[in-house]
């Protein structure tokens, strides 16, 4: 008898073993099957429990050599029998055409437009406390609008604040616009608003346009071109004020929500041959708009912000002037430290001009003691601090003294040292912006990268903290070397601009605009305008430049003379366009006289809209604001077909 080796052994051991646990696999598996198939038909069976109704038994089937005639086939339940539990009973037919219509519905509900906010939304809601509130500018809602027509294709995206989904299944979006009604108005008297404030999901805060000078139809009726739409008026007429002038879907357009005076201004194709001799593009070109200055954190005079968030905050100056591509650049840069206050205060300033001499630098001593030196980054110890009286209010008086109305700041997340400062200014070049080796907008690179990779320096290595001159002057050394490349140098974001999608809008000339309603119908979309006589005017003018007798096959306008008529007729006409704007004004006397009338009859008004919107359907109601009064407000809600 031939003795199996002790290899052998182990061999076969190892072999039942895995055949063990081969069983034991298969019975759990067996076992999980059973389970799922039990779980699937709990769950059909509560689904029709849900809407009452109890299922009866299955039929059983026939043998192949029983007599039909013989057989003992069960009577299916006579309509509205019902069951043990006194529910309705089905089986058979009626049982698998029930699923096949609940299967339906499902299908439907998925297939239906839905509108959530991201992040930057939520900041807007009006479920967040006044103090950390930041409103939405009312561009993002002309962003939503556009989007919700002409989806992909809109030159902008509400991708920053919003998500609009199967937005090609709308079947219209209404908005009505109310003007002389604010936030305030909302918030005071909200039951005076019982459909607006139950049936409207989303409530936002809208910066109000009477709040910065602005005026709301053209904030909603103008769309800043793209920097492909420049080059393209460019290429066809030369410059931009040609194209003014020659075409009728560009506009001439300035915005800001700083005190800027207004002056005679060359453009920037004019000053394209008359630069400073170092650059090579307007510097213009490099500053923050204003929502990403809102983006970015940066503290702006915003009504209702200024009495909270930014209370004790000023501006750099009274009045400011409008920024050329010769307005001086200053490098800033800010150290802080930590008081009992838990807050990071300042305690030292460096501002740097473009021959990187000291144009200011001082100690600050905080209001609050110091609990935290953080010497490690800010170089700041209790020696140097030792005879320091200067504070935070005089280095402000200094500053709105020295510099000059069309500064240009320059700095590294800027955001920073405005907070530290407690000022705010309208002209920023943030160079963690502007220059970008991630590819990804979000994810900001260091200082110390960026000068040791673009300018081959070395700075922030000094065991005894940071420099802020050292830091300040590299700031602005980064700004100059882009203003002599290119505005695509640096920026790996730009750079791959063709195949990225990008939460910031593609850079072009925010003092120049083309017409939301002729984009809209460009493709197969139509729209039209409902308002007061006045107003209705205004509409047009931003369509066709006030060119009589221009008519607009895809575009109406209807004029009315009264609020109610308004209302009327947008209901009458609401399922004939795609896209419909309502735009009423509540007179100054009814908000002093009759107020509760007032805001109930507004708020029936609302019920009308949303009752003839078709379905599903996106309805946006819009809050003007006032210029004293408060904020606007932006009230949001799919309309559903199911």
């Amino acid at each position: 008898m031939k003795t199996t080796s002790l290899k052998s052994t182990r061999r076969i051991e190892n072999k039942k073993k895995k055949m063990a646990a081969l069983w034991e696999i298969s019975k759990l598996n067996e076992y999980d099957r059973n389970l799922k198939k039990k779980q699937m038909s709990d769950a059909e069976n509560l689904k029709l429990d849900l809407i009452g109704i109890e299922v009866g038994p299955k039929p059983k089937r026939l043998r192949k050599d029983s007599d039909p005639s013989t057989a003992n086939i069960e009577t299916p339940p006579l309509i509205g029998e019902t069951g043990p539990s006194g529910k309705i009973k089905l089986s058979g037919e009626e049982f698998a055409s029930l699923k096949k219509q609940l299967r339906e519905q499902t299908i439907k509900m998925r297939q239906h437009p839905n509108f959530r906010l991201r992040d930057i939304g939520d900041n807007a809601s009006l479920k967040v406390d006044t103090e950390n509130r930041i409103p939405l500018f009312l561009s993002d809602i002309q962003h939503l609008i556009l989007y919700s027509q002409i989806g992909v294709h809109a030159p902008y995206s509400p991708a920053r604040w919003c998500c609009l989904e199967k937005y090609n299944r709308l079947l219209n979006t209404n908005i009505l616009i109310i003007e002389n009604l604010s936030l305030y108005h909302y918030s005071s008297y909200e039951n005076n608003f019982p459909f607006l404030s139950s049936k409207f999901q989303h409530e936002l805060e809208v910066l109000a346009p009477p709040s910065y000078r602005g005026d709301i139809i053209k904030e909603i009726s103008m769309v800043p071109i793209t920097n492909t739409q420049m080059k393209k008026f460019i290429n066809e007429y030369g410059s931009l004020e040609s194209a003014v002038t020659k075409s009728e879907d560009l506009f001439d357009t300035v915005k800001n929500l700083f005190p800027i005076e207004e002056s005679i201004l060359k453009s920037d194709n004019e000053y394209q041959n008359a630069l400073p001799p170092s650059d090579k593009f307007p510097r213009t070109h490099l500053l923050l708009s204003g929502w990403e200055l809102v983006e970015e954190n940066y503290p702006l005079p915003i009504k209702g912000l200024m009495q909270h968030k930014y209370a004790g905050y000023v501006l750099t100056k009274d009045k400011y002037k409008e920024v050329t591509p010769f307005s001086p650049m200053f490098g800033v840069d800010c150290e802080m430290c930590r008081t009992s206050t838990g807050d990071l205060e300042l305690t030292r300033i460096s501002i740097v001009d473009e021959k990187l001499n000291v144009f200011y630098e001082t100690l600050v001593k905080p209001d609050n003691k110091i609990v935290d030196y953080l010497t490690r980054f800010s170089g700041i110890t209790p020696k140097i601090m030792k005879n320091v009286t200067k504070r935070l209010k005089d280095v402000q008086e200094e500053l709105r003294k020295k510099l000059p109305p069309n500064a240009i700041l320059v700095g590294q997340s800027l955001s920073n040292d405005m907070h530290a400062l407690k000022m705010m200014h309208p002209y920023i070049i943030d160079t963690s912006i502007i220059f970008n080796i991630t590819g990804d907008r979000t994810r900001k690179t260091r200082l110390q990268t960026l000068a040791r990779e673009f300018l081959s320096e070395k700075i922030q290595e000094s065991r005894k903290g940071h420099c802020s001159t050292e830091d300040s002057s590299a700031s602005m050394k980064l700004a100059q070397l882009k203003l002599k490349k290119s505005i695509c140098f640096g920026d790996a974001v730009l750079g791959g601009i063709e195949n990225e999608f990008r939460t910031y809008a593609e850079l072009g000339s925010r003092n120049y605009a083309t017409s939301m309603l002729k984009q809209v119908t460009k493709l197969d979309k139509s729209a039209s305008v409902t308002a007061l006589e006045d107003i209705c005017s205004t509409y047009k003018y931003y369509v066709d430049k006030g060119t009589e007798g221009q008519e607009h096959n895809k575009i109406k306008f209807y004029q009315e003379k009264t609020n109610g008529d308004v209302i009327k007729k947008f209901c009458k006409s609401v399922l004939q366009q795609s896209l419909n704007i309502a735009h009423i004004k509540v007179p100054e006397n009814q908000l002093l006289t009759n107020i509760t009338q007032t805001f109930k009859t507004v708020d029936q008004w609302v019920q009308d809209i949303y009752n003839h919107t078709a379905a599903p359907g996106l309805c946006i109601v819009l809050f003007g604001g006032q210029k004293e009064g408060g904020n606007g407000g932006c009230f949001i809600q799919v309309k559903g077909n199911y």
